[in-house]
C-alpha cells in the first residue's frame, strides 16, 4: 500500500471515484494490503501484524469493506513461515499465494501434483490458523515466450494475416503449450499464470494488447477441440474456482525454510546480512510501542505524529528492507527514515511526559525528555558533565521488570530512586573496546551500571547528582587479568580458563551443567563465485555459501579480564582488535548475557568473511533443534532433513542454518540450552550439542540476485562495527519455557530510557514531578502480553492481548488464563463498547465468513466465529498463543 498511498494523495477526486467504481465493481481488487509485502524469514510477529493493519486502515477508511483483502499475495519473500500463514489466517484471509520454495520442493510437488494445499499454521491455535495455500508456477513470472513489455525480446502476437509476419498460430500454440505444461502440477482444472515481472508495465498497453489478442484467438481453438480457456481473472476468482471445485487438498504442518535455489545457492545469508540495520529496526520498533502507549495512557491524541515513525516501520518490514538485501544507499534511507519517525515520536513522548510527570497540572514547569540512541556504545553527550540529570525508565510490558541501567559518565553521581533513597550502583570503567568503536565521540570513560524495578506500564524517574571527591564512596571492585575467572549469583555459576575459555556454566538452583568443549567466534570465507552456474554460485546478500566447510577461528589466542562487583560481575575476553564478548551476569538474574563486538572486519587479504559465534557443549542434541518462527512458535528442526520430501544434500552447512527471530536451542533430556537474540539472524546446529549462530557479515562479491554490489558495509572510513547481545538459558527442559518466553518478551520490548535536564534541587523536584506511576493497579497474569495500545481518537483505542506460552510448555503457564480488559484501562475510564475485531482490525470478528476447505484426511477447516459484535463482559478467556484484538470505547 505505500506506493499506492503515495499515488493516491496526488490524485484528483474525479480520478479517487473512478478508482472507488473500479473497486466495488469488483475489477480492481485488492491483495495483501499491507504497506509492503513483508520479508517471512527474519520479521517478527509484532511488526508484520502492524504493517498489514496500517495498509487494511487506510483501504477502510478510503474504500470500505469492498476493498477489504482476503488474499496474501506473499510472491518474493526468500521462505515462508508457518506463523506468517497463522497470522494471514486470523485476519481473515481465504488464502495465500507465494512464489519461491525450495528447487528439491517444487519438483516434488510438480510431480505430485501437490502444489496446492491446506497450510496448518499453528500447532496451538487448530483450525482458525488453517490457511489454503498455493505455490504459483513460475515465482511470479509469466511462461518462457510470453512477455510482452518495452524490454522484452519475445515476439508479440502479429495478426495482419496479409503481412509476411504473421504468427498468431505460433503465439497460440506457445501459450496452449504452457498453459498444459503448468496444468502437470496442480490437482484442478483450473490454472492461475501470471504475467510481468520485476521492472514491468514500464508500457502496460503493449501488454494489454497482446493478452487481448492471445485470449481472443487461443479461445477461438475451441472449435478444434482445445481444452484451453482463458480469461483475465483476480487471485480471488481463481481461489473461489479452486474452492468450489470440491476436492480435498493435501496438509502441511513445517514451513518452508530454508529454501534452495540451485544446489548451491541457499537463501540463507540475510538471516543476518546488514545485522546492525536488523537491530535498529527492533529498537526503532521498541520505541513505537511505547509512544503508542504513553500517547494512548496520557490521552494527548497525537497518532497522526506516530504515523510517522509507523509508516517508516512498516516500509522496512519489506522483503528487501529489514533483509539486508538491497544497494547500500537504500539501506542508508530505511534507516533515516526510521530516525526521523523517531525525532518525531520523541516529540510525542514529551507531551505524554509533560502531562504524566507533573503533579499538579500547570506547577511544574515542563522538563524536554530526549533519547540516547548511542547508550549501546556507552555514549549519551547532552549529559556529559552536567551537574544533575534524571532517567525515566518506561516500561512497555504489562508486568514489573526488574532492568540494569547502564548510564555514561565522566564524573560520578549519586542516584536517588522514586523514594528518594540512594540506589547502590557500581562506577566502573569503560572498556577499551567500547571507547575505540569508530565514530564514538563521548568524553564518558566510566558508566554508572544500577538495579531498578520498574512497575508495570508505568515508569520510574532516577535523579542523578554529581558527588564532590571528598565525598565519594569507595565501593569494592575485584579485578584480575589473564586468571582463572568464576562468575557467580543465586542461579548460575559461569567458569573461564585463565585463557578466556569458557568451561562450564552451572544452574546452581536446578543441579545441572553443561561443559564447553569451544565457545567463540570463527569466520567462514565467503565463496568467491562468477555466479555463471550452481556450482560458482557466490555468498551474497541473500545466499550464503562457505568455500570450505570447516570455519577458522577469529584467533588463537584471547586475552580475559574478570571484574566482580555486588551487582555484576563480568569476564570481557578479547580475541583480537576486531572480536570480543563481555560475558555478563547480573544479580539475580537466570540468564547470562553475553554482548559481542565485531568489526571492522579485515579484508585486506581480499577474503570475504561470515563471522559465527558458536557454543559447543556436551549436551547430546541428536541432530534436533529448535528455532523460532518471527519470535512466537517454535519448530523442530533436524540436520540435513526436511519433513516433507526425500532431501539431497548439497551444502551442509548452509543448508542447515534456519532464521532466528528470538531464541534458538539444544536440549538431552535433562538440560536444555537457549540462546535468545537481540535480533533476527541465522544459525543452526550443525553438530550434535553446538549452537552456531551468524552474526556479522563482509562479502567482496555479490550474489547475482539483484543487489548488484557486495555486501561490504563501511561506517567512519572502514568497516562496520556491529555490537549486539546474546542471552544463554540453561535450564531443565520442563523449565525452560518460563525463563525463554518472559526473557524473550522482555528482550523485545525494552524499557524505554528518556532523560532531562532540570535546575530544581532533588527536593524541589521531588515537590513537582511523580517520580513513579503506573496505569495498572492490578497485577496481570504473568503469561499475558499487551501487544498492541494505540488511541485511535478521543476515548477510543485499539488494543490486543495475546498468550504467549505455548501448548505443553509449562505445567502453570500454558493453562488458558483470563484478563479483565477494564484493568487496562482503570487510569483513563469504564470501557462502554466493546468490539472483538479480527487481527487486522479492520473487521468485526461477528462479520468474518471464511471459505472452508476440506483435507485429504477428511478435516475441515470450518471455524464457528462469535454471532455477538458489541460485547457486554469485559472478561476475556486467552488460549495459549491466541491474539485478541479490540475496539474499546470509554
Amino acid at each position: 500500500m505505500a506506493f499506492f498511498w503515495r499515488w493516491w494523495n496526488e490524485q484528483s477526486d474525479d480520478v479517487r471515484e473512478t478508482v472507488k467504481e473500479l473497486v466495488n465493481d469488483g475489477r480492481l481488487e485488492f491483495i495483501s494490503g499491507g504497506w509492503c509485502m513483508n520479508d517471512e524469514g527474519i520479521t517478527h510477529y509484532n511488526s508484520i501484524i502492524d504493517q498489514h493493519s496500517l495498509g487494511a486502515e487506510f483501504l477502510r477508511d478510503q474504500f470500505g469493506e469492498c476493498a477489504r483483502p482476503k488474499i496474501g499475495w506473499q510472491i518474493d519473500p526468500f521462505g515462508h513461515s508457518r506463523e506468517v500463514a497463522s497470522l494471514f489466517a486470523q485476519m481473515g484471509f481465504d488464502g495465500l499465494f507465494f512464489g519461491r520454495v525450495d528447487y528439491q520442493d517444487y519438483q516434488h510437488r510438480t510431480m505430485t501434483k501437490t502444489m496446492e494445499m491446506v497450510w496448518k499454521g499453528s500447532a496451538n491455535l487448530n483450525r482458525e490458523s488453517w490457511l489454503f495455500t498455493g505455490v504459483l508456477p513460475r515465482v511470479y513470472e509469466p511462461p518462457d515466450s510470453i512477455c510482452f513489455d518495452q524490454f522484452c525480446n519475445d515476439q508479440p502476437v502479429m495478426d495482419d494475416s496479409s503481412l509476411h509476419d504473421y504468427n498468431v498460430p505460433e503465439r497460440v500454440q506457445a501459450f496452449i503449450n504452457a498453459a498444459h505444461d503448468q496444468a502437470r502440477g496442480y490437482a484442478t482444472n483450473h490454472i492461475i499464470m501470471t504475467m510481468g515481472s520485476d521492472f514491468q508495465y514500464e508500457y502496460a498497453s503493449v501488454w494489454f494488447k497482446n493478452l487481448d489478442k492471445l485470449i481472443k484467438y487461443v479461445n477461438a481453438q475451441q472449435v478444434n477441440g482445445s481444452d484451453v480457456n482463458v480469461f483475465y481473472s483476480t487471485p480471488s476468482c481463481y481461489l473461489y474456482a479452486l474452492n468450489k471445485a470440491g476436492l480435498t487438498w493435501p496438509s502441511k504442518t513445517d514451513d518452508f525454510f530454508p529454501i534452495a535455489q540451485n544446489p548451491h545457492g541457499f537463501w540463507t545469508g540475510y538471516f543476518t546480512s546488514r545485522a546492525a540495520l536488523k537491530r535498529y529496526e527492533r529498537y526503532s520498533n521498541n520505541i513505537l510501542q511505547a509512544t503508542r502507549q504513553l500517547n494512548a495512557l496520557s490521552e494527548i491524541n497525537l497518532r497522526s505524529s506516530i504515523f510517522h515513525l509507523s509508516e517508516a516501520m512498516s516500509v522496512a518490514q519489506h522483503h528487501d528492507a529489514v533483509s539486508g538485501t538491497e544497494k547500500q544507499h537504500v539501506a542508508d534511507d530505511y534507516a533515516q527514515r526510521l530516525s526521523q519517525g523517531i525525532d518525531i515520536a520523541a516529540d510525542v513522548i514529551n507531551s505524554s511526559y509533560a502531562k504524566l510527570l507533573p503533579k499538579e497540572s500547570g506547577l511544574a514547569p515542563p522538563l524536554v525528555q530526549f533519547l540516547c540512541h548511542y547508550s549501546n556504545i556507552s555514549e549519551c553527550l547532552p549529559i556529559e558533565g552536567q551537574i544533575r540529570f534524571t532517567l525515566t525508565l518506561w516500561n512497555p510490558t504489562i508486568h514489573p521488570v526488574t532492568y540494569y541501567a547502564h548510564v555514561p559518565a565522566i564524573m560520578q553521581y549519586s542516584i536517588r530512586d522514586p523514594t528518594g533513597n540512594i540506589v547502590p550502583s557500581e562506577f566502573l570503567p569503560i572498556p577499551n573496546i567500547t571507547k575505540n568503536i569508530p565514530g564514538r565521540t563521548s568524553s564518558a570513560n566510566y558508566q554508572h551500571i544500577f538495579k531498578t524495578s520498574l512497575p508495570a506500564l508505568g515508569f520510574n524517574t532516577y535523579y542523578f547528582e554529581m558527588i564532590h571527591d571528598e565525598k565519594i564512596e569507595k565501593k569494592k571492585v575485584m579485578m584480575t587479568q589473564n586468571e582463572t575467572c568464576t562468575l557467580e549469583n543465586e542461579h548460575l555459576r559461569i567458569e573461564f580458563d585463565d585463557q578466556g575459555n569458557l568451561h562450564q556454566i552451572t544452574n546452581l538452583e536446578k543441579g545441572i551443567a553443561t561443559s564447553f568443549t569451544t565457545q567463540g567466534f570463527y569466520w567462514y570465507t565467503g565463496f568467491p563465485g562468477n555466479n555463471s552456474r550452481s556450482e560458482f554460485q557466490a555468498s551474497g546478500a541473500y545466499f550464503f555459501r562457505p568455500l570450505m566447510p570447516d570455519p577458522q577461528p577469529v584467533s588463537t589466542m584471547r586475552s580475559i579480564t574478570c571484574t566482580k562487583t555486588e551487582t555484576v560481575q563480568s569476564a570481557l575476553i578479547i580475541f583480537n582488535n576486531w572480536a570480543s564478548q563481555e560475558v555478563n551476569l547480573f544479580q539475580g538474574s537466570a540468564a547470562v548475557e553475553f554482548e559481542w563486538t565485531i568489526g571492522p572486519i579485515p579484508i585486506d587479504d581480499y577474503i570475504g568473511k561470515e563471522i559465527i559465534v558458536r557454543y559447543d557443549t556436551d549436551i547430546q542434541s541428536k541432530s534436533t533443534y529448535y528455532t523460532d518462527a518471527n519470535g512466537r512458535e517454535v519448530l523442530e528442526r533436524k540436520v540435513d532433513y526436511r519433513p516433507t520430501w526425500n532431501y539431497t544434500v548439497n551444502e551442509n552447512i548452509s543448508g542447515n542454518y534456519y532464521p532466528i527471530s528470538s531464541r534458538i536451542w539444544i536440549k538431552d533430556e535433562q538440560r536444555q540450552l537457549t540462546v535468545l537474540t537481540d535480533r533476527s539472524e541465522g544459525g543452526g546446529s550443525i553438530h550434535d550439542g553446538s549452537i552456531e549462530i551468524m552474526v556479522h557479515r563482509r562479502l567482496l562479491y555479490d550474489d547475482n540476485e539483484g543487489v548488484g554490489e557486495p555486501l561490504n558495509e563501511t561506517a567512519f572510513g572502514t568497516g562496520l562495527v556491529v555490537r549486539g547481545k546474546h542471552f544463554l538459558i540453561l535450564e531443565p527442559p520442563e523449565n525452560s519455557a518460563l525463563i525463554h518466553r518472559v526473557g524473550a518478551q522482555q528482550l523485545f520490548m525494552n524499557p524505554i530510557a528518556t532523560y532531562a535536564l532540570p535546575q530544581n534541587s532533588y527536593a524541589d523536584y521531588e515537590s513537582l514531578y511523580r517520580q513513579t506511576w503506573s496505569a495498572l493497579s492490578d497485577s496481570m497474569p504473568l503469561n499475558v502480553h499487551l501487544l498492541t495500545f494505540d488511541q485511535l481518537g478521543p476515548k477510543q483505542f485499539l488494543i490486543r492481548i495475546e498468550h504467549y506460552f505455548e501448548l505443553n510448555e509449562d505445567e502453570i503457564y500454558s493453562q488458558p488464563v483470563q484478563i479483565d480488559l477494564q484493568d487496562l484501562f482503570k487510569s483513563l475510564g469504564t470501557i462502554t463498547d466493546l468490539i472483538e475485531l479480527t487481527l487486522g482490525a479492520n473487521l468485526p470478528l461477528s462479520q468474518l465468513h471464511r471459505l472452508d476447505w476440506m483435507t485429504n484426511n477428511n478435516e475441515s477447516s470450518h471455524v464457528e466465529t462469535t454471532q455477538q459484535t458489541h460485547l457486554k463482559d469485559t472478561m476475556v478467556m486467552l488460549n495459549p498463543m491466541q491474539i485478541k484484538t479490540f475496539q474499546v470505547t470509554l
